[in-house]
């Protein structure tokens, strides 16, 4: 009969004592999320993948954009950009914000540029704010090329070509770039073949020498050389005389030796002078005279006498 219970294969519908699974069922069908990508699961051969690429970055050197990675190449504000345009320093780009306040030093420089046929490249303050490195640019910036620097046998063979005027200012230790464009400037000025510097411990040519020189720069080759006492052992074999300036010498800057020859002026840093291997490889050694009451000259005044001396007693 239907609906009896007692025949084989009926269902029972009532609610008897039966055990419930307390949720794990209903659990077990929830979702689990999206399904990670294959470079996130550990296992996967894109996760190896990326974390080799991962540490092949990590290795290479960040790309710098702090205060340090752009104050050599860059001349920011509108007096230092209105100056270096006006003292004739090399441009790679110059660059004015957009709606940057307009007062006479910024019309100034649109004239200077609009006269003198350099490019203004017009960016957002953002952007000029990132490729100075976040310098006070005042809405104006000048980025400089790399200094061409010559090279060292190069300006040797000039001096040698005239050799009752062959005249090469060497620097050692001389850091402040302004003492280092005013020594260039100086040497123009006298009639030096060339001035050279060594690659470390030493000033470069940056913005601040490029504006000290006054141009003379782009007049005087400027070499760089990695060992400057190997660089000294090289000019007097070349038959060279290789005067070093000291302040402790006893002889004056009036005995300067070598005037009938090709010299080599030795120019050293203010506070500490020519360093003691420097001093050994020079032929002789002079000081300028001065009173008690002063200890040092700065180098490059020190220099400029020296060379005045040099074409006085040439002359």
């Amino acid at each position: 009969m239907a609906g009896n219970s007692r025949r084989p294969g009926a269902r029972h519908h009532g609610k008897g004592n039966t055990a419930g699974s307390g949720g794990r069922i209903r659990r077990s069908l929830r979702g689990k999320g999206p399904t990670p990508k294959a470079e996130d699961r550990v296992y996967h051969k894109a996760y190896k993948a990326k974390q080799e690429a991962l540490k092949r970055q990590a290795g290479r050197p960040k790309p710098k954009t702090s205060r340090s990675a752009v104050g050599a190449d860059w001349v920011v504000g509108r007096n230092p950009v209105l100056e270096a345009f006006q003292a004739g320093l090399p441009v790679k780009q110059a660059y004015v914000a957009e709606g940057a306040e307009r007062d006479d030093r910024l019309r100034d420089i649109l004239r200077f540029a609009a006269e003198h046929s350099v490019p203004l490249l017009q960016v957002t303050r953002a952007e000029l704010d990132r490729v100075t490195g976040g310098l006070a640019h005042q809405g104006v910036a000048l980025q400089l090329p790399a200094f061409d620097y010559a090279d060292a046998e190069d300006v040797f063979e000039a001096a040698f070509d005239v050799p009752s005027q062959g005249l090469v200012v060497a620097l050692d230790g001389v850091t402040d770039p302004r003492n280092l464009g005013a020594i260039v400037r100086s040497a123009a000025a006298f009639g030096a073949q060339g001035v050279v510097i060594p690659a470390r411990r030493s000033a470069s040519m940056t913005a601040a020498a490029w504006k000290t020189s006054a141009g003379a720069a782009a007049r005087i080759p400027v070499a760089k050389v990695t060992n400057l006492n190997q660089m000294l052992r090289r000019a007097s074999g070349m038959g060279f005389t290789v005067v070093g300036l000291a302040g402790e010498s006893g002889t004056p800057l009036s005995g300067l030796p070598g005037m009938d020859g090709p010299l080599l002026l030795v120019v050293g840093s203010e506070g500490d002078g020519l360093a003691r291997l420097v001093r050994e490889h020079c032929d002789a050694l002079v000081s300028i005279p001065i009173t008690s009451q002063v200890e040092s000259l700065n180098a490059s005044v020190a220099a400029s006498i020296a060379l005045y001396e040099v074409t006085q007693q040439r002359s």
